[in-house]
């Protein structure tokens, strides 16, 4: 997500803010962020907030301190209203609902990042944001990899098979620099995988690749290690080739921070939400 949209989205949640004066508590109405989360149905929004609240006391928190059921009066026409049903939420109730939505939405991956961290500065909503689109990025690979690692498998593929083709893969989208290459340039230890140290964009460019491997090794059924490789290497050439059409060189991009660090930093933060967020006022 660009900084332009990260801009637009911060301002359309911070709009939504709302703030008990007596305890000084910012909360925000179900009905209002409905919107703001993609949802288009009260129903179907009101199921997210039940798996919240059932998350939120699983976690031994007091569901009342952090969701808090309203009801007020809305018009329907001829000066005529009716009572409907709605919820205060502080943030973190709005974080667990957002834990609850589909992270494929832009407006779920945002706002788990938005209600996640304690300050409304951008600065750490953009930083959080690009952790989670790395982390994100790096699952995605590793399950297209174990699909490949499958499906050659069924074709008369072993172990050190699978190895040596996602070797030479690396070495085509590397531009001739095997994963061991790789490894000791960004000073990455043998023990670890090179794609928890690559940038998000790299580690996109070996999963479309990889994609495009498992895709072709099931529609044209290709048998054995020759003939897979051939295909593994053309893709990553492909892929390679369409990064240098943009003036990307794989090889030369910087390394990216231990993804296992972002991870834990992430944990960290979600722990911190829950034991220092504000608490709605009694009722």
């Amino acid at each position: 997500m660009d900084k332009n949209r990260i801009m637009a989205k911060k301002a359309q949640f911070d709009d939504l803010i709302h703030v008990d004066e007596d305890a000084q508590v910012e909360y925000w109405l179900a009905r209002e962020l409905m919107e703001a989360l993609g949802y288009e149905r009260w129903e179907n929004f009101a199921k997210s907030i039940r798996r919240a609240m059932e998350s939120c006391d699983i976690q031994g928190v007091t569901v009342n301190d952090h969701f808090r059921e309203v009801t007020k009066m809305v018009g329907i026409g001829s000066s005529a209203k009716r009572k409907i049903k709605d919820f205060m939420l502080t943030r973190y109730a709005c974080y667990l609902i957002a834990m609850n939505g589909d992270p494929q939405k832009e407006e779920i991956a945002f706002a788990q990042s938005y209600f996640a961290v304690q300050t409304r500065k951008q600065e750490l909503i953009e930083e959080r944001i690009a952790l989670i689109e790395r982390t994100q990025a790096r699952e995605k690979l590793k399950e297209s990899e174990k699909r490949l690692s499958q499906n050659i498998y069924e074709r008369g593929v072993d172990d050190a098979g699978f190895g040596r083709i996602r070797s030479k893969g690396d070495c085509a989208l590397f531009g001739g620099r095997s994963t061991q290459d790789m490894k000791r340039k960004l000073g990455v230890k043998d023990n670890r995988p090179l794609a928890d140290f690559l940038p998000t964009l790299t580690i996109a460019a070996k999963n479309l690749a990889t994609e495009m491997t498992n895709y072709n090794v099931e529609d044209k059924d290709l048998y054995g290690e020759d003939a897979i490789t051939g295909e593994h290497v053309q893709n990553n050439t492909s892929v390679r080739e369409m990064l240098g059409q943009r003036g990307i060189k794989p090889e030369e991009l910087p390394p990216a921070e231990d993804i296992k660090k972002l991870e834990r930093r992430v944990k960290s933060q979600e722990k911190k939400l829950e034991k220092q967020v504000e608490r709605l006022p009694d009722s």
